[in-house]
């Protein structure tokens, strides 16, 4: 991955850790509502893998926002 996806999976990964501390969630519990593991979860969230468009918006829908929140990337 070059640097310059590597930030903005970083971006990424930082607004699903946002918005999931925002609705009160562990990791582990939106891991579950996601179907996925907290492990691959903490994975995105610092950016150590790459994420699909369905774990994206299965995650959107946990959370109740919609996908474009996401990719708010900041300067």
């Amino acid at each position: 991955m070059d640097k310059q996806h590597q930030q903005k999976y970083q971006q990424l990964g930082l607004n699903i850790a946002y918005y999931r501390k925002q609705c009160g969630m562990s990791q582990i519990r939106l891991a579950e509502r996601v179907g996925i593991s907290r492990t691959h979860m903490s994975r995105i969230e610092t950016a150590e893998c790459a994420v699909s468009l369905d774990v994206i918006f299965s995650i959107c829908a946990v959370l109740d926002i919609s996908p474009d929140k996401l990719f708010d990337f900041r300067q």
